[in-house]
């Protein structure tokens, strides 16, 4: 199989690539223009199999208005751009593999969220439907699409995990806010797993949430953490030197609350290999 991949150089698109080549996959690399955030050089898009749409400008970090748009047109922009292009391929992939995110859903205290669940409100929810509505071109050229609704990624190569290790092996971690907002998770070698799933599965289309199946409370995040490191969990950082450091972003990306299920990939039979939090963090520390 032949796999275009935008993003190939971050957290995910790195593992996926190493996956797929260790099983003699061929891959081919997307790259950005100068053009903006949202910009890649679509002009030579080659023939191939699958696409994997990884590229995105990271959301961490304080939201200026210059943060928050290129949050938007990395995301949005990019992907139009990209499936405009695959639509006007004269031979066109059979399937796209498109990142989105949970933030989809919003904060939404103990509910529990599956892929039939609307929209929830803020600037994350926002972004995330308009970049999953820039896929249709995609969809109406008659590409399969799969939208990746990506959970926290556990790696301590880098993302949210590789920010925790240094204070919390410090014995300076603790819960975030009051720690009853649930957190959707998912190991790096799973993330990987599903959307290889997502390639070779015909049923899969539309939405899907790429987390584990059993989300936590972040309070219980923090103790599972701090456990695995031998470390205590005794220093809480309340929600208003939160928002202090990192404003409105404090809100949508480590106060709020998503409980997420993972029921399409269930459906289609994929079985996770790290299903429990202390499972995914053991892996992550080994890695």
């Amino acid at each position: 199989m032949h796999v275009l991949i935008s993003g190939s150089t971050g957290l995910i698109g790195s593992a996926l690539v190493r996956s797929l080549q260790a099983d003699g996959h061929a891959i081919s690399r997307l790259s950005r223009t100068g053009g903006g955030a949202g910009m890649f050089d679509t002009a030579a898009v080659p023939a191939c199999d699958a696409v994997v749409h990884l590229a995105g400008e990271p959301v961490a970090g304080r939201w200026t208005a210059a943060k928050k748009a290129a949050i938007r047109d990395s995301r949005v922009g990019g992907t139009r751009s990209l499936c405009d292009a695959l639509a006007r391929l004269e031979t066109r992939p059979r399937v796209l593999a498109c990142a989105s995110a949970v933030g989809f859903y919003g904060d939404r205290g103990d509910e529990v969220l599956t892929e039939e669940s609307p929209a929830g409100t803020g600037f994350l929810a926002d972004v995330v439907r308009e970049w999953e509505a820039a896929a249709r071109p995609a969809v109406e050229a008659g590409i399969r699409a799969v939208l990746l609704r990506f959970g926290v990624v556990l790696s301590q190569a880098g993302g949210a995990l590789a920010k925790m290790l240094t204070p919390f092996r410090m014995g300076l971690g603790g819960k975030i806010g009051s720690g009853r907002q649930y957190v959707s998770w998912i190991s790096l070698d799973d993330t990987v797993r599903a959307i290889r799933f997502a390639l070779d599965t015909e049923s899969l289309c539309g939405p899907v949430n790429v987390t584990a199946p059993n989300a936590v409370t972040n309070a219980d995040f923090a103790r599972v953490l701090a456990r695995r490191l031998g470390r205590p969990s005794l220093m809480p950082t309340p929600a208003f030197a939160v928002r202090a450091v990192f404003g409105e972003a404090a809100d949508e990306l480590l106060l709020a609350s998503t409980r997420v299920q993972p029921a399409r990939l269930l459906e289609d039979g994929f079985a996770f290999q790290h299903p429990t939090l202390e499972k995914a963090l053991d892996a992550a520390l080994r890695g």
